[in-house]
């Protein structure tokens, strides 16, 4: 059976300048979990990081202060702390291979180049834990990635992850009851296509051209 979460990680970098960019969607995610479970965040030095606890659920949400590539750090304290073990920890962060409004829940497996994942994996020796990869879309160019994590998403782009982030919540009773089957089901589900527009009639007057 598996283990109920103790700990959420949202991925990002701290500070003004970096709050709407692409590197940051997974402090979105649970900046919006934080208000839905009426969590009063604060600043934990000895976890190197924002933090809060959710004392009904027994759950832990931590924003790391460190910038990206060493958010291990700020996880490492925490989970020591409180003999969490990794697989009682969700990391949310965003994903290149994803487009923008596709999330995927999973656990264990490979990295994906992402720098948080590997200094988390890095510091806790293991990468068995959960990843909720939120869709950011990619640049076409790996040349350009470093550049277009760092700069906010267009506005349809920001729409359709805003719309992800919202199915995440109405997921979240899933996955606090564990049943990471059923979330996996929901999250990893394609928002529905758009309904095709009816066809318009053609005036009489003015007879469809043939191409």
């Amino acid at each position: 059976m598996a283990s109920p979460l103790r700990l959420i990680v949202g991925l990002g970098n701290p500070g003004a300048d970096y709050a709407e960019t692409r590197h940051n969607a997974g402090f979105w995610l649970c900046e919006r979990l934080a208000r839905e479970l009426g969590v009063s965040l604060g600043r934990e030095s000895r976890f190197h990081g924002v933090a809060g606890q959710a004392r009904a659920e027994q759950l832990w949400i931590l924003f790391p202060q460190t910038f990206m590539n060493r958010s291990g750090q700020a996880v490492r304290a925490l989970t020591q702390f409180y003999r969490i073990q990794p697989d009682e920890m969700l990391v949310v962060h965003d994903e290149l291979d994803l487009p923008p409004g596709q999330m995927r829940l999973k656990f264990g497996g490979g990295l994906g180049g992402h720098n948080g994942l590997k200094d988390i994996t890095a510091h806790l020796g293991t990468q068995d834990y959960w990843r909720l990869r939120v869709g950011i879309g990619h640049p076409g160019d790996r040349n350009e990635v470093a550049n277009y994590v760092l700069k906010p998403p267009r506005k349809e782009e920001r729409a359709d992850i805003d719309a992800a982030l919202d199915r995440a919540l109405l997921a979240w009773p899933l996955l606090a009851k564990a049943d990471f089957n059923g979330a996996t089901q929901r999250l990893n589900s394609k928002p529905p296509a758009p309904k095709p527009d009816q066809p318009q009639e053609t005036p009489k007057d003015n007879p469809k051209e043939t191409p």
